[in-house]
């Protein structure tokens, strides 16, 4: 029996191998196009060179040469883009971080490494299933995100150059400039965009896996009664938050700081005397601001979410600590219990404490545990789910961007701080509006 139950768990291992080599080779690939299209491709050196001479044509130049040639101040109103420094700003500035960002990722880890692949044939089928469904819907999503976008991006512009065909500059013949023109100018936006969307969608990605560990482990709960199980399998949860923590700490910091300029800039532009809002002039601001709004929103709500999940864990602890030490007094029927129970368990030296070469001394905790001696304990069990509930409490687990943790508190934070920093530009800008009564008086006295 025993010979057929390890052969039968051999099966299921090769099985569940095999199923997740499937899933490298077939959910990896609608990826790796993706990594293609925006040419993150750097195994070799002339596909290097490729990539970021792309990269500096696609980020830099044409949206140089766009807003400097092409920017048409002496056309007609409709045809006047007074924000498109803004627009072109903002998308290379985040193209440039997402693409630096990915670079670094595809170097340093490689796409199985970094998202985790490498280590699913560890997990069960519920999370190795969640895990490939999620890649799915992350790839779908992205489509179905930027094609729209792009959808009315390729709209206005080919609506702005059929329009405006006696106004807007051209070189030599008027039809093919403004067609190469054209195109050049949607594949940067598509381009720039991309990058940034495919970031955020990443990043969501990676943090679904935790969720899913953090679910399966919530059951241990049900159905797991040691204590030390259970403190490893938290400890390796900890572990790979952390190490999602340091891999996107910088993009998500920039990210939010840069998002929340462009966009009380873009306020402070929209909102002047003199400024003049419509569809035709102020529409490519919008579709870049729901860009970066949504890129950032979906970075935010995955980090607060999975940090939500680790922190229930210690709350979902106590209460399996206060129901065995209820069931255990009940279960003694009025008898004292013993002050000991003796146990000769060794706290286990040979679990991974070490972080991961990626990360810098300075990201762990002070104390090395890989250092700690196993000891002989005679404790009671009440003592030990009292321990691992004190541990759970003082060691919250979460995402985290240079030490501080992204949970809802910290989203309200930031909340009243761009509300208040918005009523103040509003109260700048619109309070300053010269009514038609005031400007009549101007205008009297200037005659």
């Amino acid at each position: 029996m025993e010979n057929e139950t390890n052969n039968n768990n051999n099966n299921n291992k090769s099985l569940s191998f095999l199923s997740i080599n499937n899933v490298d080779e077939v959910e990896l690939k609608s990826f790796k196009l993706c990594l293609n299209w925006v040419c993150l491709d750097q195994s070799s050196l002339w596909k290097v060179c490729l990539s970021w001479s792309l990269f500096f044509l696609l980020a830099i130049g044409v949206p140089l040469v766009s807003h400097f040639v092409l920017l048409c101040s002496n056309c007609d109103q409709k045809h006047r883009r007074p924000y498109d420094a803004v627009v072109q700003l903002s998308l290379s500035i985040f193209a440039i971080i997402s693409f630096v960002s990915l670079s670094r990722w595809a170097r340093k880890y490689g796409l199985k490494k970094f998202l985790f692949l490498d280590k699913m044939t560890d997990e069960s089928n519920k999370v190795r299933d969640g895990y490939s469904e999620q890649l799915q819907k992350s790839i779908k999503f992205l489509s179905i995100f930027v094609l729209p976008c792009f959808a009315l991006e390729s709209a206005y512009r080919i609506w702005w150059y059929t329009t405006g065909t006696n106004e807007i500059p051209y070189f030599g013949n008027k039809y093919v400039s403004d067609t190469i023109a054209c195109t050049l100018q949607l594949c940067s936006w598509i381009y720039r965009t991309s990058l940034f969307i495919l970031v955020c969608v990443l990043y969501k990605f990676t943090c679904y896996l935790q969720l899913l560990k953090l679910e399966e482990f919530a059951q241990v709960f049900q159905k797991e009664n040691d204590v030390t199980f259970i403190l490893m399998e938290h400890l390796k949860i900890r572990k790979n938050l952390r190490v999602i923590s340091h891999r996107f700490r910088t993009f998500i910091l920039l990210s939010l700081i840069l998002v929340t300029a462009s966009q009380f800039y873009s306020l402070l532009l929209t909102t002047r005397s003199t400024a003049t809002v419509n569809i035709y002039e102020a529409g490519e601001l919008v579709l870049c601001s729901i860009n970066l709004v949504t890129g950032l929103c979906i970075c935010l709500r995955s980090a607060t979410k999975i940090t939500h999940k680790a922190q229930a864990i210690t709350s979902l602890a106590a209460k399996w600590h206060v129901c065995a030490t209820i069931n255990s007094f009940d279960n003694m029927d009025g008898a004292t219990p013993s002050s000991q129970i003796s146990s000769s368990q060794v706290f286990p030296i040979n679990v991974d404490w070490e972080l991961d070469d990626e990360l810098e001394p300075g990201d762990d905790d002070d104390l090395n545990y890989s250092s700690l001696i196993p000891i002989y304990t005679h404790t009671v069990s009440f003592q030990k789910r009292q321990a691992l509930v004190t541990y759970l409490e003082n060691n919250r687990a979460g995402i985290t961007v240079y030490g501080f943790m992204l949970d809802r508190t910290w989203l309200h934070t930031i909340f009243v701080i761009e509300l208040a920093l918005l009523l103040w530009l509003l109260n700048k800008t619109l309070a300053n509006v010269p009514s038609a009564k005031t400007g009549h008086q101007i205008n009297h006295q200037a005659s």
